[in-house]
Parts: structure tokens; C-alpha cells; sequence
């Protein structure tokens, strides 16, 4: 399925294809330099594109070209990893990288904003799980209506960061991939970061409160805010969760931590 595109932009080859559940992607050479070649196969991940190509580099990895549903993206080939890095003892560490990158994704650009999902959409999917579970998830339904009722002011968001979406790209910094391309107020990316269930160390005793209060002085926001879009966001991955018919454990023990730290 890359013919075309290895032929338009006379790519070469460099490793084996990579499919994933909303795209497929294969490792090339372009002019001389390690890039990636994707293409979208979902809404979600074009309008990814879009963003990083609005970006332009700035935080975010460089798009060399694109055409239709596919995008040629600069490629990262350290081997550093912000997931080992927070499971060997630099938690810390990591959570300021990926809140120095964010910030500069947030920052503000004069051109035109691209299209972009409002951030109350994503929250819709609370609002069932709310009613049909009860419990933590009416406390996380709570957290997000309050949020998205007293608004602060709205900025592009990723909508996907996590340790695995921050890479390193040697000279030009630890660089953001895989944007999902929303619109709403900062806070909802830190918490993302602070959710990461894939992360063993996410609900450690005393880790939520430690890293909430890295990220409220690097991204200069309110703690008690800060955590109740922890409790929002945790919510609603707990219901995405289940609407796969996954565990939501992580997210749903992480909520319970929240809610109890917001009561305290």
C-alpha cells in the first residue's frame, strides 16, 4: 500500500511495516534522512496530520510532504525513552520534558486555527458511564462539568500526550507525534500525562501528588484545578476503557486517589 508513496517522494525503505488500529506506517529514507512514512486510515488520525503540519515543526516532529491520506514525518532514532526513564528512577525528570514540550504545542501562532474537536465532545462519552456506574464516575462527571462550565481560556491541544508520543530527536529536542487535534484549556493535556495507564508506577502511593505538583509549576497552573482534571480525564479513560472491553482499573483506582486528595 506505500507503492505510490515510496515512487512520489522517492523513498527508500528502512525496516518492516507497522500497522496500527487507525493507521499503517513504514520506516524510509528521505534524502538521506530517517523519516516515517504514514498513512491515516481513520478521521481521527488525518486530522492529526493537519496538525502537525500546522505546527510545523515547532514541538512537534517536521512534515517533510504529505498528499491525500498520507504524511511523510521527520523520524526520531534515539533510543532514550521517556517510559524507561520514568520507570528507572527519573519520573521527575520526564514529567518536565513532556511539560516543556507541551508548552511549546500550546503556545500561541497567528495563522489560522486548523479544524480542531471541541474538548466538551470528547467528555460526552462520561456522561453514560456516569449513570450506568455510579460511584468514582459520578465524581469524575462532576469535575468535568464543573471544568467545562467555568471555562479558562482554550488553546490547541495534542489530546494524546503520554510518554510514549514525546520523542527524542537528538539536536532538536524531545518532539511530540501522533496528535489527536482538540480545542479547550491546557490542563486537559497534563492530565493525560499524569493518567498514563500503560505506566506501572501511574498509582503509586504519593507519585500523583508528587508529579501534580511538577506539572502545576512548569505549566504555571492551579493545583486543585490541575487535579480535577486528573479526576475528569481519568474518568473518562476509565469509560473508553470499558467501552472496549478493557480494564479500567488503572484510571479508576487513579480517580478514586484524585477524588480523595480534592475532599481532603
Amino acid at each position: 500500500m506505500f507503492t505510490s508513496q515510496i515512487a512520489r517522494w522517492s523513498l527508500e525503505p528502512e525496516g518492516e511495516p507497522i500497522a496500527t488500529r487507525s493507521s499503517r506506517l513504514l520506516p524510509v529514507r528521505w534524502r538521506g534522512q530517517p523519516a516515517m512514512l504514514k498513512v491515516a486510515e481513520e478521521a481521527e488520525e488525518r486530522a492529526g496530520g493537519v496538525l502537525m503540519r500546522w505546527w510545523d515543526g515547532c514541538g512537534a516532529a517536521r512534515v517533510y510532504a504529505h498528499a491525500g491520506d498520507a504524511i511523510l514525518l521527520e523520524r526520531a532514532e534515539s533510543r532514550c525513552s521517556l517510559f524507561h526513564m520514568a520507570m528507572t528512577g527519573s519520573d521527575d525528570r520526564a514529567t518536565r520534558i513532556v511539560c516543556r514540550t507541551v508548552a511549546t504545542l500550546h503556545a500561541a501562532r497567528t495563522k489560522p486555527l486548523p479544524a480542531l474537536v471541541p474538548l466538551e465532545r470528547w467528555f460526552e462519552a462520561l456522561e453514560p458511564a456516569a449513570n450506568a456506574q455510579g460511584g468514582v464516575f459520578e465524581a469524575c462527571r462532576n469535575a468535568a462539568r464543573f471544568l467545562l462550565a467555568e471555562p479558562h481560556p482554550p488553546a490547541v491541544l495534542h489530546g494524546d500526550i503520554h510518554h510514549g508520543n514525546i520523542l527524542d530527536f537528538g539536536d532538536r529536542g524531545w518532539l511530540a507525534i501522533d496528535p489527536k487535534g482538540l480545542y479547550g484549556e491546557r490542563g486537559f493535556d497534563y492530565a493525560n500525562l499524569l493518567c498514563n495507564p500503560e505506566l506501572a508506577v501511574v498509582t503509586a502511593p504519593g507519585r500523583l501528588q508528587r508529579q501534580l505538583a511538577i506539572v502545576a509549576r512548569e505549566a504555571q497552573l492551579e493545583p486543585r484545578r490541575m487535579l480535577r482534571w486528573v479526576l475528569a480525564y481519568a474518568g473518562l479513560s476509565a469509560a473508553w476503557f470499558l467501552q472496549s472491553g478493557e480494564s479500567a482499573q488503572s484510571n479508576l483506582t487513579l480517580a478514586a486517589i484524585a477524588a480523595s486528595e480534592l475532599s481532603g
